[in-house]
């Protein structure tokens, strides 16, 4: 067996406990290497005259990818300690494996070869809120989500969609205009709105806040957002609101007085400036978000600055009773200013959802004492790739997958929040070339896989859009424009999600096939007794699938169409149409 390629933390991903009692652990190993792995574990105290008395249980193989095999196993441990190593059995050798390396024998003289997960305290097991397991997201750009009160719109406000988005026009849209279509929203299914940024700004986008304190006028007052939040809590719908706390906008007070006093300026600290005279262009001497002149970078170490933004926070949680903040570039930020927000927002409302923007590897700040979760890129990357690009087939897409579903534990996967497009992105029919059947695909997918779903306004009616601004035009609210078959075939998906257990961020989620050949995918969901098989055919060619389905003592049935499925010879077979799907639901 490769030795270089067997790796194992007690730590993040590869070792953590899911309950106060329960630890999963984690093993990698070249991929198709080992027949067997076992787990060695007992409690570190757990000795006679013999040595140490350790169980041994047989690891399932998790998952694959294109390098290794990903091991795991579900412990329970009764007195919240444990000490563990792996037995590895390939075709001709058999190795245990521990913190000290590799063994032929079990050493049982003393439990410090092993590794070590000293003590679950309940404090340190990975928490958030239970309600985003159950929570389909919209995200809303306020400005071109509906218009509701003309008196408040901006100068040179245009009529409703009469012309395509640009970075700098405004079509008025507003909180009262939000509030005029909330039954919409409960009708599509949707319990929780992500705000893109709400407060004052120059821009139609509101990413460069001019006072983090205040709304901007444009879509109301304080009185109307409230009323708004009210109304949606009555409804069961969950706000958050966009923090954009890495950089402020040009026309911040604090930016103002920089330019105007230069290095005199009291708070000439709260930014990172290079040199003085501070210059906007034509390339800042000052650090930015990017090198967007009008976005200065926030120190958020200086003292002044952290409790200037940290008030901020607290006070629409307090005020308002907002249920999550969105951080915009969260990765630039450092991450003590992440966790003293973490403290003080938890200490105001627990339930309060904290959740970061970072694209990449996002570990450092998944460890319980910064975010909940992050916008799972990686996975809306893999999808759009497989699905609507043709850049990658079910293989490749199955092996990106298993990297993102590896390398965070169970609990972040239930809250991370996953989307396919938003108001930085093109939008999915889009992305898919006017393909509705494929941006169907991507939308089952989406709403099957564990994680919070989010959809960006408009796509459940078949909006399309290129990048920022394409993606951004004013939500179309006459019924005779919108794709009526695409909203009732989202409206199915929310409500199965809603209604099946297995379709739950909580299920577990293995890929059954992944076929280079016909390129199609099938992947399994099961809780509560409920199993339910996916077939994802994203080729233009029908294909007939085989699902290793045992009929005895169990229903089959089609779970999009209800009807009952025979299975014959302990498998079902299945037609799959072009640019199509299946659902085998097994109780």
């Amino acid at each position: 067996m490769l030795k270089e390629a067997i790796y194992h933390r007690p730590k993040n991903n590869y070792a953590y406990a899911y309950s106060k009692d329960t630890l999963h652990i984690r093993l990698r190993t070249k991929k198709n290497d080992l027949t067997q792995v076992e787990l060695l574990y007992a409690d570190p105290y757990n000795w006679n005259e013999d040595g140490w008395l350790y169980e041994q249980k047989a690891m399932r193989l998790e998952a694959s990818d294109h390098l290794f095999d990903y091991w795991m196993i579900d412990v329970t441990v009764p007195y919240r300690r444990l000490r563990y190593g792996f037995k590895l059995t390939s075709d001709d050798e058999t190795l245990y494996y521990t913190e000290k390396g590799f063994y032929e024998t079990a050493p049982t003289d003393d439990t410090a070869y092993y590794f070590c997960f000293p003590f679950i305290n309940p404090v340190d097991i990975f928490q958030a809120p239970e309600w985003v397991k159950k929570t389909v997201w919209y995200q809303i750009f306020p400005e071109r989500f509906a218009n509701g009160d003309s008196s408040i719109n901006p100068a040179s406000t245009l009529p409703w969609g009469s012309t395509e988005a640009t970075p700098t026009n405004f079509f008025g849209g507003d909180f009262e205009g939000i509030l005029n279509h909330l039954d919409y929203l409960v009708d599509l299914g949707i319990n929780g709105i992500y705000f893109t940024p709400i407060f004052k700004a120059k821009s139609n986008h509101k990413y460069d806040t001019i006072d983090y304190m205040e709304i901007d006028p444009q879509f109301g007052d304080k009185e109307t957002f409230r009323k708004l939040v009210n109304a949606c809590h009555e409804k069961g719908i969950k706000i958050m609101l966009d923090a954009v706390f890495n950089h402020s906008g040009y026309y911040f007070e604090a930016f103002q007085d920089v330019l105007k006093h230069q290095e005199q300026s009291k708070y000439k600290d709260w930014f990172h400036i290079r040199d003085f005279p501070v210059t906007p262009g034509p390339k800042p001497n000052y650090d930015t978000f990017g090198f967007v002149e009008y976005m200065p970078k926030l120190n958020t170490e200086n003292q002044e600055v952290k409790d200037y933004l940290l008030k901020v926070a607290r006070y629409w949680i307090e005020e308002f009773n907002i249920d999550g903040w969105r951080l915009d570039v969260a990765n630039e930020v450092d991450h003590q200013f992440w966790r003293d927000f973490r403290r003080e927002v938890k200490a105001i409302n627990p339930d309060v959802y904290i959740l970061g923007e970072i694209w990449h590897d996002s570990m450092p700040w998944l460890q319980g004492d910064q975010f909940d979760a992050v916008m799972n890129y990686p996975f809306t990357v893999a999808a759009l790739d497989y699905i609507a690009k043709d850049k990658i087939n079910a293989e490749e897409f199955a092996h990106q997958l298993t990297d993102v579903l590896c390398s965070y534990p169970a609990n972040i996967h239930e809250v991370t929040f996953n989307l396919l497009g938003s108001h930085d992105t093109a939008r999915v029919l889009t992305v898919c070339k006017d393909n509705k059947e494929k941006t169907k695909l991507l939308y089952l997918l989406l709403l099957s896989s564990k994680g919070s779903p989010c959809i960006f306004y408009g796509e459940e009616i078949g909006m399309a859009g290129e990048n920022d601004p394409g993606c951004r035009d004013c939500m179309i609210w006459e019924e005779d424009q919108q794709d009526l078959e695409f909203k009732a075939f989202m409206k199915k998906c929310i409500e199965l999600r809603k209604t099946e257990p297995a379709f739950s961020s909580e299920a577990s989620f293995e890929i059954v096939e992944a076929n280079t050949e016909s390129n199609h995918l099938i992947y399994v969901r099961e809780m509560d007794g409920e199993r339910i098989y996916f077939v994802i055919n994203p080729t233009e060619q029908p294909i007939t699938v085989s699902l290793p389905i045992e009929p005895t003592g169990q229903q089959i049935k089609d779970a999009w169409t209800d009807k009952s499925i025979e299975a014959a010879d302990n498998k079902v077979t299945m037609d799959i149409s072009a640019t199509g799907f299946g659902i085998v639901k097994v109780i």
